[in-house]
């Protein structure tokens, strides 16, 4: 494979990163997204050299060039994994004759999860404004790539009403609304029943260390809330990614 088709997936990945974080931002504040960006501190407008993802941000020294103030390690680190998302559901499909396809549901769904991640991490809430609509395209997209109906209407449904349970069972304690419909999506990306449970068990054992860890180091109460959804999206990503290979790895040591 060439290295030139590589670098161009990162570039879009970059792009897209930096995309996600003024997404983000404008969606917490429900303003229009369109117009140009602007720094959140002094409100000035970001000029197109300032504003070239990973490159700005080195150049700049992570601060505005208007106000002088820090630039959040957010920006860099969102381009950074998005394009390295990009690359490795690139790489992973290169070779199938579905590719275009399957690119543009991974690649969307991928800035989907990093919304999210982002979203419920800051501000403990899923954005359904794209998660609703996520679920139907990667619906159709599953369709479109000889996923069974029925496959999808089971698995997104089943995954719905685990997290439903959870929900009911805990009062709304143990997660929120909106862990029930990403709960879905991954449901219906993953429509398998080996991908599916490995997504929700390495996003109860990822929660489950951070946790723990963040309570050792004294930054958590036992009781304290913490957000699920970054812990699905890193469970469904891994799943999406890596998951036949960990199935199979796990298989062979039986």
């Amino acid at each position: 494979m060439e290295t030139s088709f590589v670098f161009f997936v990162a570039v879009i990945g970059l792009v897209f990163g930096s995309f996600i974080n003024c997404l983000v931002w404008r969606l917490y504040k429900e303003t229009s997204l369109m117009g140009r960006s602007a720094c959140p501190r002094c409100f000035k407008q970001i000029a197109w050299y300032d504003n070239i993802p990973l490159l700005s941000f080195i150049i700049l020294r992570a601060r505005c060039r208007h106000c002088q103030k820090k630039i959040s390690w957010q920006y860099p680190l969102v381009e950074f994994f998005t394009a390295l998302l990009f690359i490795l559901t690139f790489l992973k499909n290169h070779d199938s004759p579905q590719l275009l396809l399957l690119l543009l549901r991974d690649w969307l769904v991928i800035i989907t999860f990093v919304i999210v991640f982002i979203y419920d991490l800051r501000w403990q809430l899923v954005p359904m404004v794209v998660v609703w609509p996520m679920i139907v395209i990667v619906f159709i997209l599953n369709l479109l790539l000889g996923v069974p109906f029925l496959n999808l209407i089971i698995f997104g449904a089943l995954s719905a009403a685990y997290f439903w349970f959870i929900y009911v069972a805990t009062s709304g304690r143990g997660l929120g609304e909106g862990d029930i419909w990403l709960g879905m999506l991954i449901g219906v990306l993953l429509p398998q029943m080996g991908l599916l449970i490995l997504a929700l068990m390495l996003a109860f054992i990822i929660g489950a260390i951070v946790g723990i860890g963040l309570v050792l180091i004294k930054k958590k109460k036992m009781k304290s809330a913490i957000a699920f959804g970054p812990f699905l999206v890193l469970g469904a990503t891994i799943s999406l990614i890596y998951g036949e290979q960990i199935i199979n790895w796990y298989l062979q040591l039986l």
